[in-house]
C-alpha cells in the first residue's frame, strides 16, 4: 500500500496547472511516498498470462512512468502490473511544449509527447535496482525519432531490458513519432519482431540464463483496417507473442466538447472507449482466442473493465482515467470487479474472459 493525500482535495489545484507540470508533481509525490509491502493477492482476481502470474488484471498503461522511476509505488497503489516507458536507446526531449492537454468536458487527454525520456541506460540502471522484488513490471520500448535504423533501436532496447523486465512491450503504434506506425505493416512488423525475439534470446542466454524468457507483447493502434488486423493477428500467432495490447491512442476525432479538441496528437480517455472495444473484439475474432489480449482505451470503471474482459481481454490497462479519478482508481476497480464477478457467478476472473 502507499500513503497519499485524498485526490479530491488535490485535483482542483492540479487542474489549475499545466497538464505536464501536474504529471511531474504526481511522479514527485510517488517518489517521496512511503511504499509498504504489497498486499497478499486475491486468488479470485489472480491469473497467469504468457507464463506470468498477475495479482489482478489491472495495469497502469505506459506513458505515466516513462523513465521507470516509480514502478513499485505504482504496484503499491493496487495495480496488478505496471508498464514503464516508452523508453528509447538515446535520451530525447520529445516534441515542443505544450504537448499534453486535459479535455475535461470529455474526460479525455490528447498528447503529442513524442517519446520524451532519459534514455535506455538510465532506465536500465533504475530497473536493475529492483531485480528480485515482487510485482510485474513490463518495459515498453520504442525507437528514437531521428534513428536511421529503427529495427536496430528495438533490438538494442530488447538486449538492454530483457534481463530486467517481466515482459517487453513493443510500441509501434504511437502516433507522435513520424513514420513509426509504418512498422505495423506486415513485412516490416515481421522483420522487427524477428529482431526483437533474437535479441531477447541472446540477452537472456548471456546475462540471465537461469531466468525464464520475458514474453514479447505488441501494442497496436486503434486506427487499423481489417486487413491490417488479420495480418497482425497472423504474425502474433506465428511469432508466439505473449499478448497483443489493444489499443494505443487514436488520431481519429469523435465529437468532442473541449476547447482543446483541435489539438494534434493521440486521443485517449472516455471518447476512445467504443473504438478500443471494437478493436478488441476484432482481434479476438482474428486470433480465435489463441493470443492473449490486453484491453486498453476508455476504461474508467469496474463495469468498463469487466466488459473488456468479457469481450476477450485477459488483462486491462488504463492511464487517462487516473488523471480524473486519482491514484485510488485501481483499488476501486478491483473491488468493483469482485462484486460484478459475484453477481455474474464467476469464481475467478479468468473464467470471465471472452464470455460475452
Amino acid at each position: 500500500m502507499i500513503d497519499l493525500l485524498p485526490y479530491a482535495l488535490l485535483r482542483p489545484a492540479l487542474f489549475r496547472l499545466d497538464a505536464e507540470r501536474a504529471h511531474g508533481l504526481a511522479l514527485a509525490a510517488l517518489r517521496r511516498a512511503k511504499v509498504r509491502p504489497l498486499p497478499k493477492p486475491d486468488p479470485a482476481l489472480a491469473s497467469t498470462i504468457a507464463g506470468i502470474a498477475f495479482a489482478n488484471p489491472l495495469g497502469l498503461a505506459a506513458g505515466f512512468d516513462k523513465d521507470a522511476e516509480v514502478p513499485d509505488a505504482i504496484l503499491a497503489l493496487g495495480f496488478g502490473f505496471a508498464e514503464v516507458g516508452s523508453i528509447t536507446p538515446l535520451p530525447q526531449a520529445g516534441n515542443p511544449l505544450p504537448r499534453l492537454f486535459r479535455l475535461i468536458e470529455d474526460r479525455a487527454v490528447i498528447n503529442r509527447m513524442g517519446f520524451n525520456n532519459g534514455g535506455g541506460a538510465a532506465a536500465a540502471a533504475r530497473l536493475a535496482l529492483r531485480v528480485g522484488r515482487p510485482g510485474v513490471v513490463g518495459v515498453n520500448i520504442g525507437a528514437n525519432k531521428d534513428s536511421t535504423d529503427r529495427i536496430a533501436d528495438y533490438a538494442h532496447m530488447t538486449r538492454l531490458m530483457a534481463p530486467l523486465a517481466t515482459y517487453l512491450a513493443v510500441n509501434v503504434s504511437s502516433p507522435n513519432t513520424p513514420g513509426l506506425r509504418a512498422l505495423q505493416d506486415e513485412g516490416a512488423l515481421a522483420a522487427l519482431l524477428d529482431g526483437v525475439i533474437a535479441a531477447r534470446n541472446e540477452a537472456m542466454a548471456t546475462h540471465a540464463p537461469s531466468r525464464p524468457l520475458p514474453p514479447v507483447f505488441l501494442k497496436v493502434a486503434p486506427d487499423l483496417e481489417p486487413a491490417d488486423i488479420d495480418a497482425i493477428a497472423g504474425i502474433a500467432a506465428d511469432k508466439a507473442l505473449g499478448a497483443l495490447i489493444v489499443t494505443n491512442t487514436t488520431i481519429s476525432r469523435p465529437p468532442l466538447r473541449s476547447p482543446h479538441a483541435g489539438e494534434s496528437g493521440g486521443l485517449s480517455g472516455a471518447p476512445l472507449h467504443g473504438l478500443a472495444m471494437q478493436r478488441l473484439r476484432d482481434f479476438r475474432s482474428a486470433t480465435g482466442g489463441a493470443v492473449p489480449l490486453i484491453g486498453v482505451g476508455g476504461i474508467a470503471t469496474a463495469e468498463d473493465a469487466f466488459a473488456r474482459i468479457r469481450a476477450g481481454a485477459s488483462l486491462v490497462q488504463f492511464y487517462s482515467a487516473m488523471v480524473f479519478e486519482g491514484p485510488g482508481i485501481a483499488r476501486r476497480i478491483a473491488s468493483g470487479l469482485k462484486a460484478l464477478m459475484a453477481r455474474e457467478g464467476f469464481a475467478r476472473i479468468e473464467d470471465a474472459v471472452g464470455t460475452e
